[in-house]
């Protein structure tokens, strides 16, 4: 593995004038490029469903207690299956790993479209997260593998859009598409998109590393299942834990034990190089520090996209069409900038970049916390829009300086542990702020005040509880600074 040209702990820019003449071979533009692509459609996917569910529940005739298993059960999957990612990229080529990622969505997402019943449609999702949770630590572990320390702001950039512009883009295509016809056109568009990455992969991918014969244990696989798992649901269903309901709090209870259990383990097999995650990433200091604002970052991010459209469609009364829209010139804004955001981080550094990105999150989210039912629909936009350009400077040099502080053998365990830390942290950021949203509006309401009044009282709670804690990751965010190495 190659090393920069300027190993410095500075954020300032290398003086090494090779450094901009460093290029990436075109195989390997070919290689990150199709895995780019198949990682942002699979995260498309992620959150297009919300949007569809009052159409589902119409056909399968379900409550939407029922149907919200469809966005429960593919969180559920992607935190079982995460933690085993780091094994599978150790154990198996770059090319097995993405051919199991992509047929194994591609199957899930056919099935979907053509699911007659709820059952088979759930088994489906659950399909189509087992892909996506093996792609992104895949496509993370490759790009710092096979890109030279110089360039891997500007791929980071791109693998950003992935993360943060896919989610946020889902909500507008999936009302875009149910605009002119069926939930069923949602899984189909996806369908030739994925086939062909799915081809050129195989027919292109090549491997970045050698496959070690590590055998999988079994024990550390259903205790992260147990661990990982019963954190994700018992996050989704906070509201009911508040409202004293006891299964709900058990599931949280046997989940810190099994994650206690499961840290305990992975420390001792890591000592013999058997860990299924490799704990050992969160021992250095300029991969734990990123990690935290990240985590804080991804909680917020999905907090607000579950969040700002209750309170568009609730309160300002505006259609799910619109409410999706709204989210849309953030979404794109963030896709352009964040190519670009990887440059600078090339030549500047992570530290600018984080201050001022948190510090404009800071903003958008205590402006968001001044919303009421008569705010204007352009005033959102145009927060919404500052807060997405916060996004885009955060993303790219909080995952490069993270994945960069980690040995190079240990690629596969640090983007595991990333991934995995943000299903727990998007859950929660999500749980927090519905948990305060419903019960500042439910409190409004038994006070008397008109429903939309309510559900506003509620959204600019929320807001104002995530404004808080964005706070303290922009304190963090202070002492993120560009790894040694």
């Amino acid at each position: 593995m190659s090393s920069s040209s300027n190993p410095t702990s500075s954020d300032s820019a290398s003086s090494n004038p090779t450094t901009e003449q460093v290029g990436i071979p075109r195989n390997v533009v070919i290689i990150l490029a199709v895995l780019v692509f198949t990682a942002f459609v699979m995260m498309l996917n992620e959150t297009t469903l919300a949007v569809a569910l009052p159409s589902i529940m119409a056909d399968f005739d379900i409550e939407a207690n029922t149907a919200q298993w469809l966005l429960t059960g593919f969180m559920l999957t992607m935190a079982v299956v995460l933690p085993a990612t780091g094994w599978m990229l150790e154990r198996f080529t770059t090319r097995s790993v993405f051919i199991f990622a992509t047929v194994v969505f591609l199957i899930g997402t056919v099935t979907a479209a053509l699911s007659p019943t709820f059952a088979i449609m759930l088994a489906a999702r659950v399909a189509q997260a087992i892909g996506t949770a093996v792609i992104m630590p895949l496509l993370m572990t490759v790009a710092m593998t096979v890109v030279p320390p110089e360039r891997r702001g500007a791929v980071m950039g791109l693998i950003a859009v992935v993360m943060a512009v896919g989610p946020a883009l889902g909500p507008s295509v999936a009302g875009l598409v149910l605009s002119f016809s069926s939930w069923h056109a949602i899984f189909w568009v996806m369908v030739p998109l994925v086939f062909v990455a799915s081809l050129i992969g195989t027919l292109r991918l090549t491997n970045v590393s050698e496959p070690k014969k590590t055998p999988l244990d079994v024990i550390s696989f259903l205790i992260s299942a147990v661990a990982f798992g019963g954190l994700v649901y018992a996050l989704s269903s906070i509201g009911i834990i508040l409202e004293g309901d006891r299964s709900a709090l058990v599931v949280l209870t046997v989940g810190i034990i099994a994650l206690v259990v499961f840290v305990w383990r992975q420390i001792a097999m890591g000592k013999q190089d058997k860990a299924l995650l490799d704990l050992r990433p969160l021992a250095i200091r300029e991969y734990t520090i990123p990690l935290v604002v990240l985590l804080t970052l991804f909680g917020a991010l999905l907090g607000v996209m579950n969040t700002l459209p209750l309170y568009l469609q609730g309160s300002l009364m505006v259609t799910a069409l619109v409410a999706g829209l709204v989210l849309l010139p953030g979404g794109l804004l963030e896709g352009v900038l964040s190519p670009f955001v990887g440059r600078i981080y090339d030549r500047h550094g992570p530290r600018g970049l984080v201050i001022g990105g948190m510090s404009l999150v800071v903003i958008s989210l205590f402006a968001l916390s001044t919303v009421d039912e008569f705010a204007n629909v352009w005033f959102i936009i145009g927060v919404h829009i500052v807060f997405s350009i916060g996004l885009a400077l955060l993303f790219t040099p909080l995952m490069t300086v993270a994945l960069a502080s980690v040995p190079d053998n240990m690629y596969g365990h640090g983007s595991a542990i990333l991934n995995t830390l943000q299903q727990l942290a998007g859950a929660a950021g999500t749980a927090v702020m519905i948990a305060v949203y419903s019960t500042v509006s439910n409190n409004a309401l038994i006070d008397g005040a008109t429903q939309q009044t309510a559900l506003a009282d509620g959204a600019n709670s929320a807001f104002f509880a995530s404004a808080c804690v964005a706070v303290f990751a922009l304190i963090v965010g202070f002492f993120v600074k560009r790894p040694a190495h």
